[in-house]
C-alpha cells in the first residue's frame, strides 16, 4: 500500500497548534509527530491529524464531533489513545490547540518512553 505525502498545509496547522507546547519534532514513518518524555502526543498520518487523548477527553470531544475515530495506520489495528480529528475540529484553531493541550497533558502522565537500546553488529 502506497501512503500519500501529508499536505503542507495541515503541517502547518499541526506545528501552530502545538507551538506553545514544550516538545520535541520527529518524522514518523515520514509524517511529522511531536513527543513529550519519548511518547507521541500528536501528529500526522497521510491527510490525518491525530492526537493521543484520554478516554475522558475523548467522550467530552465525542459530543461536539461525533466523527471521532481511532488512529489506523494498518487496517484492524487502531492504536490505543489516538484519535483521528475531524477536519472541522483542527480548523478551529482555539479548539485544536485546546485539544493540543490536552493530549499534552495526558502524554505527560505516561512513564517516560526509554531509548531504545542501540544494536551492535558482530563482525
Amino acid at each position: 500500500m502506497k501512503w500519500e505525502k501529508a499536505p503542507e498545509e495541515l503541517k502547518a496547522t499541526l506545528a501552530k497548534a502545538v507551538e506553545e507546547i514544550e516538545c520535541q519534532k520527529k518524522l514518523m514513518f515520514g509524517y511529522p509527530a511531536y513527543f513529550i518524555n519519548g511518547n507521541m502526543f500528536a501528529g500526522l498520518f497521510q491527510s490525518s491529524v491525530f492526537l493521543r487523548l484520554s478516554g475522558d477527553t475523548v467522550e467530552n470531544l465525542r459530543k461536539r464531533y461525533p466523527s471521532l475515530t481511532a488512529l489506523e495506520p494498518m487496517p484492524g489495528r487502531p492504536m490505543k489513545d489516538y484519535i483521528v480529528l475531524p477536519e472541522t475540529l483542527y480548523r478551529d484553531m482555539d479548539a485544536f490547540q485546546k485539544a493540543s493541550r490536552d493530549a499534552a497533558e495526558y502524554t505527560r502522565t505516561i512513564a517516560p518512553k526509554k531509548p531504545a537500546k542501540k544494536k551492535t553488529t558482530r563482525h
